[in-house]
């Protein structure tokens, strides 16, 4: 997802912030909070708490996989918590959220 602002978007929220009236010019020591303002609010929200699944238990078992309420994973994803970092190689890291009330991690038999 690309978030982008533009100088009159960032006018428009130094105004609402009162960083400065109509007709001025935002400093530029300034600009930066401003920008990152707006950013944070483009950025989709995760939803409260009340509104989304909740596993009873993940269980991880290291080399055979992840079971989440005893079903193989995965079953129950937020797409909104999911953070996708990609590399431009190809290679890449994803960051999952599972909301759980219990976690098991078991060991491998060989430990």
């Amino acid at each position: 997802m690309r978030l982008t602002v533009t100088d009159a978007d960032v006018a428009r929220k130094a105004r609402e912030l009162g960083l400065l009236k109509e007709g001025e010019v935002l400093p530029a020591h300034l600009r930066s909070r401003v920008v990152a303002a707006l950013l944070q609010e483009q950025t989709p929200r995760v939803r409260a708490a009340a509104d989304v699944p909740l596993a009873q238990s993940i269980r991880v078992q290291p080399g055979t996989g992840v079971e989440i309420d005893g079903r193989p994973f995965p079953w129950l994803i937020q797409a909104e918590t999911i953070e996708v970092v990609l590399d431009p190689s190809g290679s890449g890291l994803v960051r999952l959220t599972i909301p759980t009330q219990s976690v098991e991690i078991t060991k491998s038999e060989s430990e």
